[in-house]
């Protein structure tokens, strides 16, 4: 009778070490998890600098007049009353210009 509650504890015990260590909610799930978690926490990295970097881009177009100045004339392309607008033209290259 001994023999059978030891083989018994023995194949309970076996089949526990097989649930946690291959089951499927064992350690391979724990590692995958862990990963998953470790590139979630480099992408909000990421993230939460860019959001750093776009709060300051607000914060400076709210406060200061001529970042608002610059960006229209870079992105927009407008000028002043009374400026001059020039255009550099880079010349054809020959390959191009001889088609």
């Amino acid at each position: 009778m001994l023999r059978w509650i030891g083989l018994l504890l023995i194949v309970m015990l076996l089949v526990l070490q097989w649930d946690l260590w291959i089951g499927s909610d064992g350690m391979r799930q724990v590692h995958a998890l862990r990963a998953t978690v470790k590139a979630q926490k480099v992408q909000n990295h990421k993230l939460k600098r860019r959001n750093e970097a776009l709060e300051a881009d607000v914060k400076d177009l709210k406060h200061n007049g001529q970042a608002v100045e610059a960006r229209a004339r870079s992105e927009l392309g407008l000028i002043k009353p009374g400026e001059t607008f020039y255009q550099v033209v880079k010349p054809a290259s020959s390959s191009s210009a001889s088609q």
